[in-house]
């Protein structure tokens, strides 16, 4: 059966040919049925303690397995006291670095700070989720994530402990 992008499609929808009869007119009879164009799926990933683990070869998996050739790839961590982030994947000290820079715009056990409930880490890793973001989104093209050369895709931990996160991988073309 022919698949067809529908040029009107009302979001990311397309349509499929389920019938398909010549009338002898200019146009032959055509009945479409509208299908959804996104895919979803969720990672769990059980991070080490603070600092970052790469993603990027899980979410490629997603990718593949949603058929879509292109279009683009949402990454959304469900937590608040961890971000997402596309960063250098080859030098490991670029991500050192950006955790002592964290360290400075979010200092653990500020004594200004009121919300400790979980530790001293507590406050400081929901500002620095904040300030470094939940989400990414990749181009996807012929299949395949987008990323440059030495780009990766990371769940950033922002709490001293293991933790276990849940991470939203959402593809759309």
């Amino acid at each position: 059966m022919p698949f067809i992008r529908a040029e009107n499609a009302v979001g990311a929808r397309c349509a499929q040919v389920l019938w398909w009869h010549e009338t002898g007119l200019k146009t032959p009879y055509i009945v479409l049925r509208l299908t959804d164009m996104a895919y979803q799926q969720t990672l769990d990933i059980r991070t080490r303690g603070r600092g970052t683990t790469e993603i990027t070869a899980e979410v490629a998996r997603v990718v593949r397995a949603s058929g879509i050739a292109t279009g683009t790839a949402h990454v959304f961590v469900q937590h608040t006291s961890c971000s997402m982030m596309i960063t250098e994947n080859a030098d490991p000290a670029v991500r050192r670095d950006l955790e002592t820079l964290a360290r400075r715009w979010a200092p653990d056990r500020d004594p200004a700070y009121r919300h400790d409930t979980e530790g001293d880490d507590d406050m400081a890793a929901h500002a620095r989720s904040v300030l470094s973001g939940s989400s990414v989104s990749v181009p996807v093209g012929n299949g395949k994530l987008l990323l440059g050369t030495w780009q990766g895709i990371f769940l950033w931990e922002h709490r001293t402990e293991a933790h276990p996160r849940r991470v939203v991988v959402t593809v759309i073309g």
